[in-house]
């Protein structure tokens, strides 16, 4: 990336036809092996980044200071919201300095931003709307609850609401795409933040109420159809109550209940976004997405933000809202392992813009697993400002990063394998070691250190990421782990170990720091990242009977 220091933006037309860009050129995703991967200027990204809080970059001057703190825990990339009530504080006049001041600053210090529309909704709610717009409620009209009574939530069901954004994100995304559109210091947009509809499942508006006596949407039923077979189980049980009706309304194809009042919800909720989404990628076609605020245990429609980009209503959301590019989660729960898993699949590269807070003691063993075991494009944890200057966040990011060429190479295939210990939303830990099949060999991992009191052990928190790097050597990265080795299918021949070594990753080649063949390896009986630091070793081994 060019490090073009500037104390302010611009604004200058980047080509010389208005509105003619090459998307080759641009910010976008691309397929590797049995995933995507997103390509900056001619090469994939993978984005170590963090996620701000809500109010952070709602000034340039609190953001000046944050700026050194986050390069120098090694971030690439800021996650950022921009708001819709302070570029349109006016109806129809635009302030882009706040947007202006970010590039600018994640320019200078050599970062690419993900911006975060805070439009319509952010966490349900409308909180972040101009005020011009929170004043109108005639001409802009508030989700009802069944009783009448109003909510601080736009309601998707009137062409005024969905319009008024539209317009707004048109004319963000024609901005960046004129200060921005050959630097590319941003990559991607989120539209609109954790959707959702609460504390009821569906809006009771009077022209919500005529939608849902309605028949439900050709365009909806269609994709039903023609991916029946596909469709997730949860979706496909509600459909097959009215023995996969091909029409009829939502409550006759789908069954009573607040479930068939999430699908419909979800249906509109996604039509108003594919309206703003299609409306800005006219104007900068760059890579977008929608987030998901997830769901506890046992609740039900209503109970939690719902009918957002759910994994059980991904379906709803892939035919309501084309233009997105993805979906994708925020994992504030212990049981990470489980919802990003729910999130990768096939169509959907996985990204997790939110993943936990910043500071989380489990957060480096997250990031090394999405990466490896699920082709993350990136991991990004919320409010990365407040990350203490000691996390191990800063080391991983820093050893990620001098990895990214080899991960980006290997993801999307068979070579490289992310490791942690799965954690139920209760916080039981699941310590049973994982074999991990690659090729020839299977490394038996362990997330218990043989050589520290179990008492002083918080599994959890360990992980990593392996790399095959050919038949015989692998590269193994993270914290906390003990791994041995056996020969797939071959159980009268013997792994054995003929070299680790201690080291990193500089510009492409392998910097060996030590050998470790001695104490450290138990004298060739394991490989052993140890506790409390962020290590990577490479192994080869042999074979004998």
């Amino acid at each position: 990336m060019a490090s073009n220091k500037i104390a302010s933006v611009v604004c200058v037309l980047v080509f010389a036809v208005p509105g003619v860009f090459a998307q080759n050129n641009l910010p976008h995703l691309a397929g590797q092996g049995s995933t995507k991967q997103l390509i900056v200027d001619g090469k994939p990204l993978l984005m170590l980044g963090g996620e701000l809080g809500n109010s952070s970059s709602s000034t340039l001057e609190y953001m000046a200071p944050i700026w050194p703190r986050l390069a120098a825990q090694n971030l690439n990339t800021v996650v950022a919201p921009v708001y819709w009530e302070l570029i349109e504080p006016v109806e129809g006049a635009f302030d882009f300095d706040v947007v202006d001041g970010l590039i600018a600053g994640a320019r200078e210090h050599e970062m690419r931003l993900v911006i975060l529309w805070f439009g319509s909704w952010k966490n349900s709610m409308s909180s972040y709307v101009p005020a011009w717009v929170k004043r109108d409620q005639k001409r802009f009209p508030r989700a009802r609850l069944r009783d009448g009574s109003p909510v601080e939530i736009l309601s998707p069901f009137y062409p005024t609401n969905a319009s008024a954004d539209a317009k707004a994100f048109e004319a963000f995304m024609k901005h960046l795409r004129e200060i921005d559109g050959e630097e590319h210091t941003v990559v991607m947009v989120q539209v609109e933040n954790e959707i959702g509809m609460i504390p009821e499942a569906r809006d009771h508006s009077e022209q919500a109420d005529a939608a849902f006596r309605s028949e439900v949407p050709r365009g909806l039923m269609d994709y039903l159809k023609k991916n029946r077979e596909l469709l997730h189980p949860a979706l496909l049980e509600h459909w097959k109550s009215s023995n996969y009706a091909s029409s009829g309304s939502w409550e006759s194809v789908f069954g009573v209940g607040v479930e068939t009042d999430e699908l419909f919800m979800a249906w509109h909720f996604a039509q108003y976004v594919e309206e703003v989404t299609a409306l800005g990628k006219a104007a900068y076609n760059l890579p977008m997405d929608v987030n998901a605020a997830l769901i506890r245990p046992g609740r039900k429609p209503g109970e939690y933000p719902s009918a957002g980009p759910l994994p059980h209503l991904i379906d709803v959301w892939r035919a309501g809202a084309p233009s997105i590019d993805f979906l994708a989660p925020d994992v504030y729960f212990p049981n990470f392992v489980e919802w990003i898993g729910k999130y990768d699949v096939p169509g959907n590269p996985l990204f997790i813009p939110e993943a936990g807070y910043a500071g989380a003691p489990t957060s480096p063993a997250n990031a090394f697993y999405a990466i490896g075991a699920h082709d993350a494009m990136g991991y990004s944890p919320f409010s990365i400002e407040n990350l203490p200057d000691d996390d191990l966040m800063g080391s991983t990011y820093a050893t990620l990063g001098s990895l990214a060429p080899l991960i980006l190479e290997h993801q999307g295939g068979e070579t490289i394998a992310g490791v942690r210990p799965p954690v139920s939303f209760d916080g039981t830990v699941d310590e049973s070691p994982q074999p991990v099949e690659i090729g020839d060999y299977v490394l038996n991992v362990s997330f218990v250190d043989p050589w520290t009191p179990r008492e002083e052990q918080r599994p959890e928190t360990h992980g990593g990421l392996i790399i095959a790097l050919d038949k015989e050597t692998f590269l193994v990265a993270g914290v906390g782990l003990t791994i041995t080795f056996s020969v797939r299918g071959a159980p009268d021949v013997v792994a054995g170990i003929e070299m680790v070594e201690e080291g990193s990753m500089v510009d492409g080649e392998w910097q060996r720091a030590r050998v470790m063949n001695g104490d450290q390896t138990h004298q060739g009986r394991h490989l052993r990242l140890p506790l409390g630091e962020i290590g990577v070793q490479r192994v080869k081994l042999y074979q004998y009977k």
